[in-house]
């Protein structure tokens, strides 16, 4: 008989050496970097970090907030000399107030994205992965938001919460006119966020390493938390980007309507000012074009970086494009 040959042995792995770690790029940079590998998305970061940088330090570039006793122009002069972007009709330098406005347009669109996208991605996920008749509950909510236009439903609720609250409270030195536009925007608008994520959670929730966690005694508030949301993160921040230009372009119709804050200039509130004083009229374009160019710049922005996210996630969305 033939002696049974052993194949030979599978020589063992080389260990690293001792100190050496086997790095591997980071989900954050290799999705950032995918962002960046794409036109729309470098243009779109790129207008937003000189608008972050002029919401920032206003006061590098134009100094303080100009205000109608420190005021030094004539009423509704045209652009030159030492006023770019001409003048109010108070003589105040339009280009003082577009930039210090880019602070309040800005924070504004920011905490209302925070509030929008943390309620709806709480409730997105607890409504995915619990199910049952909490996500039918949940689900018929955001159906309410949904049908309903966030313009107009911004426009009632805005004056009713200003009427319970006063227009003169504040809160941490924020005036409750700024507060409530926040919440107006954030309360019409997670509904769309809670959707989308919880059409994704609904598929994480039946991949192996979920079962996985069930099995070894994971709870549903640990399971949710170290295993649902890191696989939703780019999700949310996508639905972030997007939910930001809306914020912005929100607060500022509600602010040129006359909802918005008289003493915090934003771009809204501009707008609403030079209407009032009858800019159209006159012919004063320049009280109108640096605000209105500033809007349309960041929503366009967003729109961008949001595209580029979305091709980033989903590539047969590019393909279809």
């Amino acid at each position: 008989m033939t002696p049974l040959v052993s194949p030979d042995p599978v020589p063992p792995a080389v260990a690293a050496p001792v100190g050496v770690a086997r790095r591997r790029p980071g989900r954050a940079r290799t999705f950032v970097g995918q962002v960046l590998s794409r036109n729309d998305g470098r243009v779109g970061l790129l207008i937003l970090v000189v608008f972050a940088v002029l919401a920032m330090f206003p006061d590098l570039f134009v100094g303080k907030l100009e205000t109608a006793t420190t005021a030094t122009g004539q009423s509704l002069q045209p652009p030159g000399g030492r006023y770019l972007f001409g003048t109010d009709e108070l003589g105040r330098d339009v280009l003082n107030m577009t930039f210090h406005g880019a602070r309040i347009s800005m924070a504004i669109g920011l905490m209302a994205t925070l509030i929008t996208v943390l309620f709806g991605a709480l409730l997105g996920i607890i409504a995915g992965y619990v199910g049952g008749r909490t996500d039918t509950v949940i689900m018929r909510i955001s159906d309410f938001f949904l049908v309903l236009p966030t313009i107009v439903l911004a426009i009632i609720l805005a004056p009713v919460i200003l009427d319970v609250v006063g227009a003169d409270a504040e809160l941490f030195g924020i005036r409750a006119t700024m507060i409530v536009i926040v919440v107006v925007i954030g309360l019409t608008s997670w509904a769309t966020t809670a959707r989308i994520i919880r059409s994704q959670v609904l598929s994480i929730k039946m991949r192996m390493f979920v079962d996985r966690a069930r099995v070894i005694g994971s709870g549903p508030g640990r399971i949710m938390r170290r295993h649902v949301l890191p696989n939703v993160i780019n999700l949310i921040v996508a639905q972030a980007v997007l939910t930001f230009a809306v914020a912005v372009f929100t607060e500022t119709t509600l602010a040129f309507i006359g909802l918005g804050d008289p003493f915090a200039p934003s771009w809204g509130q501009i707008l609403n000012a030079a209407q009032s004083a009858g800019a159209p009229g006159l012919g004063a374009w320049w009280y109108i074009a640096p605000p209105a160019v500033c809007v349309v710049l960041v929503v366009l922005a967003f729109t961008l970086v949001g595209n580029a996210l979305d091709d980033v996630l989903n590539p047969k969305s590019g393909a279809r494009r």
